[in-house]
């Protein structure tokens, strides 16, 4: 496997044109946020990523988790990896200083999270749920809940975990049967049993401090009647020490298709009628509550594609470069060339470093709406930054997670047969990636959220707002993007097309919009991700012309712009025509004919 390199220029320059970089320290609480500090931890986190993490990538894949008598065992490259994460606190950049946390903007961290990602997917699992938990407990936990977990949790000497899902529930998290009932010293005994539970026990840590979701006796039925709990491994004293082992275990660990390295746990809470929960905000909120946290995670889902991606686009550009193979097309020479001179390899690598650069951006800007929903001290800006960073959410989650899934798998093609062997590495990305499209709500879920609920909030004002945006960049494209204004036009209107469509179905036309929603989600991820390379295309051609910054890779941000734009952004313009559609084709089968004779 290749070595993974973080790609620094890159990722700044991203930030500095989509990521509000430069603007961080106007903003309350971010006054020190400055840009040399910026770089600086973006530097020294690439070489922890590159140095330290990444190694562990093949090797903690071979070796994988192991459930034994004692618990759940890590692969022994990891407590290294642990080490440095929490000695380097990396967990606290964008905590509260309240708490042991940094205070820096959520943006600079989703951009190290990204290098941490790509390194070792399977271990940024653990601060990802970790940081979300953080979250729920900050935003809806008690004072006495958040001063005895937060501390440890920040520093990551407890790490957390999110226990949703049940076997006969799935993501119909309303029909979930974990019981908690209330006890008179005011704790509550869980009983029940989650699946799929990402690092729901390892040895790397001191204490991990699930977040449950169960129904109280005589609860609501559906997702109005779940409350949310804490449930440490191990219960803590009123000092924070580590007290008795509380009542949950691993019943066993999923054998997956990819990320072998974190374990996956199906957790029993109360075999012994004795786990002791604590509830975290209002009886029969949880489900509220715990959107805190899943939408944290959503993000973090979708920057797996990106990361993943960018790893697997790395791989196969460094094979290429040393594979040789046949002659070069129209050249008078017969020897053979690297095949990275073959123009369908180029189109392999072209899409996927577009891909990856537009999926990168959309999360980086959708971070840096939350960063000023969070801290502006305009309540305006807020409001208008949290409607933008809620529109593009379920966008950053589904649309860069199937892009992770398609580069990991253009990559793959890259390779040839040496792809399909597991040594050459190639395959693990594949692997690796195919979960996130189906993590913290699957892709279709994410569609219908963006259709049903973001579509509709406020009036349409937010995408209102972001297609007017569109329209006026692109009616001031000129100079290198000039080529680009009527395909990247074209895209914008079709968008907006689709869009007021949607938004007039109503009611009544609900099963057409819901048949809408996957298509609409993929047009709308496209068209904003060409918008998004076309701005940075546009700055970097002023540095170009002002001597400012590296010009081979300027260059190459234009030439990746115009490409997706040209060679990407038509087929999925075309998705317009299944969206007005409707579902009357999807619908029309009989069930029965689905089945073949």
């Amino acid at each position: 496997m290749s070595d993974y390199r973080a790609p620094l220029e890159e990722i700044t320059f991203a930030l500095e044109t989509v990521g509000g970089l430069r603007d961080w320290d106007s903003l309350p609480g971010f006054e020190e946020a400055g840009e040399d500090i910026a770089l600086a931890v973006l530097e020294e986190c690439g070489k922890m990523a590159g140095e330290v993490i990444a190694p562990t990538n093949r090797t903690g894949d071979i070796e994988g988790a192991k459930l034994t008598d004692d618990g759940v065992v890590t692969p022994a490259a990891f407590k290294a990896v642990f080490d440095a994460y929490r000695e380097g606190g990396w967990n606290t950049l964008a905590s509260d200083p309240a708490f042991g946390g940094q205070g820096l903007p959520a943006t600079l961290a989703i951009a190290v999270t990204e290098m941490i990602t790509s390194a070792n997917m399977a271990f940024s699992l653990c601060p990802l749920l970790t940081a979300g938990a953080i979250e729920a407990i900050a935003a809806h936990g008690s004072e006495e809940i958040k001063a005895k977990y937060l501390p440890k949790m920040v520093s990551f000497e407890w790490t957390g975990a999110m226990n949703l899902t049940e076997p006969s529930a799935g993501s119909d998290v309303g029909a979930l049967k974990a019981k908690a009932e209330k006890q008179a010293d005011g704790t509550y005994l869980i009983k029940g049993q989650k699946i799929f539970i990402t690092w729901g026990d390892h040895d790397q840590a001191e204490n991990v401090v699930h977040l449950v979701l169960a129904r109280l006796p005589g609860a609501p039925e559906g997702t109005r009647g779940i409350s949310m709990f804490l449930v440490p491994k191990y219960m803590v004293g009123e000092d924070g020490s580590l007290g008795a082992r509380n009542d949950v275990r691993v019943v066993s660990l999923e054998h997956k298709l990819g990320i072998h390295s974190s374990p996956t746990c199906v957790m029993s809470f109360g075999d012994n009628d004795a786990c002791i929960g604590y509830i975290v905000g209002e009886e029969n909120k949880g489900m509220r509550n715990m959107f805190t946290m899943m939408n944290h995670a959503r993000i973090g889902v979708g920057l797996e594609g990106v990361s993943v991606a960018e790893r697997a686009y790395q791989h196969a550009v460094a094979y290429a470069r040393d594979r040789v193979q046949s002659a070069a097309i129209g050249a008078k020479s017969r020897d053979s060339v690297t095949i990275i001179h073959h123009p369908d390899v180029r189109r392999l690598l072209l899409t996927s470093r577009a891909l990856t650069e537009a999926a990168r951006a959309i999360i980086y800007r959708n971070v840096w709406a939350l960063d000023r929903a969070h801290h502006s001290g305009d309540v305006e800006v807020r409001r208008l930054a949290q409607g933008e960073a809620d529109l593009l959410t379920p966008i950053s989650k589904a649309w860069s997670t199937d892009i992770g899934v398609e580069v990991s798998s253009l990559a793959l093609q890259v390779f040839g047969g040496m792809g399909f062997i597991e040594e050459t590495g190639a395959a693990q990305f594949y692997r690796d990636s195919r979960i996130a499209p189906i993590y913290e709500g699957t892709n279709g879920i994410q569609a219908l959220d963006l259709v049903g609920r973001k579509l509709n909030a406020d009036g349409g004002e937010h995408w209102h707002a972001l297609i007017a945006e569109m329209r006026t960049f692109v009616g001031g494209l000129d100079r290198a993007m000039a080529g680009s204004k009527t395909t990247l036009g074209e895209g914008v209107d079709a968008l907006a097309n689709a869009a007021e469509t949607l938004f007039a179905n109503g009611f009544e036309g609900i099963v057409d919009t819901a048949g809408a929603a996957t298509p609409y989600l993929k047009l709308f991820g496209t068209v904003l991700g060409g918008y998004l390379l076309a701005r940075q295309a546009v700055a970097a051609e002023r540095r170009l012309a002002s001597g400012d910054g590296n010009p081979g890779f300027l260059q190459a941000k234009i030439t990746t712009a115009t490409f997706f734009i040209e060679q990407l952004l038509p087929p999925a313009i075309a998705l317009l025509g299944p969206i007005k559609a409707g579902a009357t084709q999807l619908m029309a089968m009989d069930e029965a004919d689905f089945a073949r004779g």
